[in-house]
Parts: C-alpha cells; sequence; structure tokens
C-alpha cells in the first residue's frame, strides 16, 4: 500500500469521522488523482514520483488535522470502563469442552467464508444458486459451478484451493486464526499484565509482516520506523476504525470467563496498536463476547454481556444494538440483510461498523444455533471469513465441542496450518488445554 492507495481511503475515513477534508480532495485531484479508494491492495498502476509525493503531504495534512469531538466516541481505556458494570452475574467456571467447542467454531466459520471473501453478497448467493446450494447449509463448492458464474465471481485466490467442500483437509492458515495464536503466546510469555508494547514487539518477533492486512500492516509499518502504541494506530492509518483489531480478541475473553470487564481490558491493551474508536470498539466487544459465551446460558446473555462494554453513545454501540434487534425472531433472514445493506452499504466492506452488525444481527437470528448462524452471517457476504469466525467462535462456545455437528467439525482433522512459529500443524484440542490453563490462572 502506497500513499496514493492510502489517501482515498483517508479521506473516506476522515468524512466519516465528521472531519472536512475538501480542500484535500481538492488539491488531490487538481493534481490527477483519483478519488475513488482501491478495493483492496495497491492500485494496478503505480503513482507518479510527484503525485506519490504529494499523497504523503496529504496524509500528514490529514494526520494534523483537528481531532473529532470524543464524548460519545472515547477509546481510552479510563472513559470506556467509567460506563462498565459494577459486578458481572456470569459464572466464571469453564469447561474444557466449551473452550474447545469455541476454537472450533472459529475454525469452521473462518473456514466457511474463506473462498467467498471479497465476493459480494449478490455473488455469492449466484454462485450458490448456481451449484444447488442456496440457501446456504453446506461448504462451497466449484462442482457443477458453470464457467460464465466462476468468471463473474472468481473464489478467493489464496483460500479456493483448501477452502472448497472437495479440498478440505485441516483448518488451513489464516489471519482470523494467527492472532488467536498471537495472543495464546502473548499471555503465555507476559501474563495478564502484558502492554500494547508487548504486542507489538510480538508482532515483530513472530507476525511475517506478508501476513497482516489493512489497519495491521500500516501499523506494522509504522513500528518499524520506530512508532510506539498509540502512535503505531495513528499515523498514515486510514483503516484505524476497520474490522481488524475485532479479529483479534476473542482469547482475551476465552481466558477471562465470566468477566467481559478483565476481556475487554485486555483486548484494548491489544487493539490500540492499531486501531482507534470504534476499531477498539468492536475488539472490546469481540472479546466479551468470548468471554461470556464458554459460560452463559443463552446467546441473549452474550449480547447483554458484550453491549455492557461499549461506550453506549457510541456509534458501534448503536449499530449492534440495532443489528441485534433486527435479528432478533427474523424467520425471513434476507430481509434483515436488506435493511442492514441499506444502512450500512456506503461502508467499506473490512469496515468494523457493517460486520459488527452483520455479526450481532446473525448471532440473534441463529438463536445459539452453529449451523443456523455462521450460513447466515457467511451468506451476507461482505468480511465473510472474519464474520463467520466471531459468529462460529460464540455458538461453538455456547454448544461445547461435544454438541457441535460432527460434518463441520470433522474435516478439520484436529489441525490447524499458521505461520507463526511452533504453532503449525497444532491440534484444537491442545489450544484448548492451553487456554483452559491460562483461564484457571486467572481465578
Amino acid at each position: 500500500m502506497q500513499p496514493e492507495d492510502l489517501l482515498p481511503h483517508e479521506l473516506a475515513a476522515s468524512r466519516d469521522e465528521g472531519r472536512d477534508v475538501t480542500a484535500l480532495a481538492q488539491q488531490w485531484t487538481a493534481a490527477g488523482g483519483d478519488l475513488n479508494p482501491p478495493v483492496s491492495g495497491a492500485s494496478p498502476t503505480p503513482a507518479s514520483p510527484a503525485l506519490r509525493a504529494l499523497a504523503a503531504q496529504l496524509l500528514d495534512a490529514a494526520d494534523a488535522l483537528p481531532a473529532v469531538a470524543a464524548d460519545d466516541e472515547p477509546d481510552d481505556l479510563a472513559a470506556i470502563r467509567a460506563g462498565w458494570p459494577a459486578s458481572w452475574s456470569l459464572p466464571t467456571d469453564v469447561s474444557y469442552d466449551r473452550l474447545h467447542g469455541a476454537w472450533l467454531g472459529r475454525a469452521v466459520g473462518c473456514l466457511l467464508g474463506k473462498p467467498v471473501e471479497k465476493i459480494p453478497r449478490e455473488g455469492i448467493r449466484e454462485i450458490l444458486t448456481a451449484t444447488g446450494g442456496w440457501p446456504l447449509r453446506d461448504w462451497f463448492t466449484a462442482k457443477g459451478l458453470p464457467p460464465e458464474v466462476a468468471a463473474r465471481w472468481p473464489w478467493n485466490r489464496r483460500s479456493a484451493p483448501t477452502s472448497l467442500a472437495e479440498n478440505i483437509d485441516g483448518m488451513p492458515e489464516d489471519d482470523d486464526l494467527n492472532y488467536a495464536l498471537l495472543a495464546l503466546r502473548v499471555l503465555e510469555t507476559h501474563g495478564r499484565n502484558f502492554t500494547s508494547a508487548d504486542v507489538a514487539q510480538a508482532w515483530l518477533d513472530w507476525l511475517p509482516g506478508g501476513r497482516v492486512f489493512t489497519a495491521e500492516r500500516v501499523a506494522y509499518r509504522n513500528l518499524l520506523l520506530g512508532l510506539a502504541p498509540p502512535e503505531s494506530a495513528r499515523r498514515h492509518n486510514p483503516f484505524r476504525e476497520w474490522i481488524g483489531a475485532q479479529i483479534r480478541t476473542d482469547v482475551y475473553g476465552w481466558v477471562n470467563p465470566g468477566r467481559p470487564d478483565r476481556a475487554a481490558e485486555l483486548a484494548w491493551r491489544d487493539a490500540t496498536v492499531s486501531h482507534v474508536r470504534g476499531g477498539v470498539h468492536g475488539a472490546l466487544w469481540a472479546a466479551a463476547l468470548a468471554a461470556a459465551a464458554p459460560v452463559a446460558a443463552s446467546v441473549e446473555q452474550v449480547l447483554d454481556a458484550a453491549e455492557a462494554v461499549l461506550p453506549p453513545r457510541s456509534r458501534f454501540a448503536a449499530t449492534v444494538r440495532e443489528a441485534r434487534a433486527l435479528g432478533a425472531g427474523a424467520d425471513d433472514w434476507e430481509g434483515v440483510v436488506d435493511e442492514l445493506y441499506a444502512r450500512h452499504g456506503h461502508l467499506h466492506w473490512v469496515h468494523v461498523r457493517n460486520n459488527a452488525a452483520l455479526v450481532a444481527a446473525a448471532l440473534a437470528y441463529g438463536r445459539g444455533d452453529l449451523e443456523r448462524s455462521i450460513t447466515a452471517v457467511v451468506s451476507g457476504g461482505w468480511d465473510t471469513d472474519s464474520t463467520g469466525a466471531t459468529v462460529g467462535a460464540v455458538t461453538g462456545a455456547l454448544a461445547g465441542a461435544s454438541g457441535l455437528p460432527a460434518r463441520w467439525v470433522a474435516p478439520l482433522h484436529n489441525r490447524l496450518a499458521s505461520s507463526i512459529g511452533g504453532f503449525d500443524g497444532i491440534g484444537f484440542d491442545e489450544l484448548a488445554e492451553r487456554t483452559r490453563a491460562l483461564a484457571g490462572a486467572g481465578e
């Protein structure tokens, strides 16, 4: 990602935050710059040296704009924590089976969404209809897919060789699982008193640079430039309120069963390496979901607990509350998704709010059932592997490993691939044991 790729995203992000970037946009277009953000990665044609230099200058200018009012959107821990309940009514004893279910569910949901990541909702439906799989109730397959449909909606090129029904052989590598492994390593190495600096160093020590994307890639580069958290999240980072931090924090919840507040505090330390405001709120919410799911009796309890750690007047909190209400009691999932797209379809497909809305709605709609929930969220589009992973983790924890359907779990072969040293090929049973040990250490 070069400055000319980042700048259009920055202009969109600043506008979403309520900052006036009209003058910056005019400078950019007057010099021949394109205001349309690249869908992913770098632009196909590099900018000229002069245009690239201007983009860097305009990114600096955007960073220097006055901060927006943060009363309703705090991302400092003290302000966030001030609104948390004084006590929690959830159980705190957690079983191995439910933690095992959380790990397995996260993998299953992620794997289901992998081949269609980046394919829009209408493409997902056309693929499934053409292969006799609509509505979604099983793994995606290329068998029987007409060539013209395949050409119109190409599978995710990195994921298709390992995530279609005909070629699944264990859980392939994915950043949604890599970050969970990294969180486990941070906790095993530093304990619960780890810092944001410890997370940043773990990235540099253990996470290959080619395995980080959007906000994490910007933060990684900022760390290499010598910027420490939280500044690593703020320089030239138009992805600061995207989904990245939300996919990193499940383990912080699993090791704090029944204590969403403790989970959210650990998540905050991790999230602020790369994200601000809504990006941080998503991380807190996911961690709280994960703290409640292995001990709660219902998905409603889980959603209640997660909403309780959010700044109540924030846009993120309003988004997940509204989406949950849409999904609760609904039988027409497509109608729910239509409404979510009407409200949030202007956001990038990797933004945090639209994806969190889809997660909240799918959890409420799924009523705790893994298959109903993951197939709903993945068929809804946007960041399919990440939303599938979060929904799968919650519903997997509610059911426990012993309650998960074999047809979803068996293809994993109790094996997870990873580029993080020491974890490649690890079993989900071992991960559950190590997580349980950390959860017990916090009692």
